[in-house]
């Protein structure tokens, strides 16, 4: 199935509030954000501006695959159920994971249009799953130079290796033992993956989200 790539409507976006708890994560203790924030168009800057911007992803994501199991299609074999259920799993801890560490400064629930969809059909849902795994890994590889924590940056490595063994899983369901499943299309020659910044990510993600996601301060 192919899917439109075309910028949404933009509104404004709530964050707000100073935080002071913190978050673990692969063993390690993060500090929360204690940044205040107010009304803003914006994700954000610095780390609370890439965080947001994963949290976002993070929530189309898991509101996807939610849907997809929610509604499975009828030729939904165990084998797709299993993977599909466990991708679920992952992205729903990402989100949740994200939006602890970000704590009030978060984002709010972001409202998704999943209307180009055909859940009913393996096709149209593993071609989207498809296209959002391989966003999210480009996604994480271009946001990495942005982040300033590095124990920000090891969760956000920690992530992105996750969705990249999403992105091989999804290949091989759809063409079982192709090089799909190794990063064909989105491998480079020198067997480095795809990397794309905030501003080429939202474009692709934004006829998915209906709420306007903008990242004016980041690249």
């Amino acid at each position: 199935m192919e899917i439109a790539l075309n910028t949404a409507r933009r509104r404004l976006l709530k964050w707000g509030g100073a935080a002071a708890a913190t978050v673990a994560v692969s063993g390690a203790w993060l500090p929360n954000f204690g940044i205040s924030a107010a009304l803003a168009a914006d994700l954000g800057e610095g780390d609370v501006g890439v965080l947001n911007y994963a949290y976002a992803l993070e929530q189309l994501e898991a509101a996807f695959y939610t849907q997809v199991i929610a509604t499975p299609f009828s030729s939904m074999q165990q084998n797709d159920q299993v993977i599909l259920t466990s991708i679920r799993d992952h992205e729903i801890a990402h989100r949740d994971f994200l939006k602890k560490a970000l704590g009030r400064n978060a984002i709010g629930d972001l409202e998704v249009d999943f209307s180009a969809v055909d859940f009913g059909s393996r096709r149209s849902v593993l071609g989207t799953a498809d296209v959002f795994e391989n966003l999210g890994v480009a996604a994480y590889n271009g946001a990495g130079q942005l982040i300033e924590n590095v124990d920000y940056l090891a969760a956000a490595g920690s992530i992105v290796s996750i969705e990249a063994r999403h992105a091989a899983a999804i290949a091989d369901l759809l063409k079982p033992y192709s090089a799909d499943s190794v990063g064909r299309g989105h491998v480079d020659a020198k067997g480095l993956d795809g990397a794309l910044l905030p501003s080429q990510v939202l474009p692709q993600a934004a006829p998915f989200i209906k709420t306007p996601v903008t990242a004016n301060s980041l690249a």
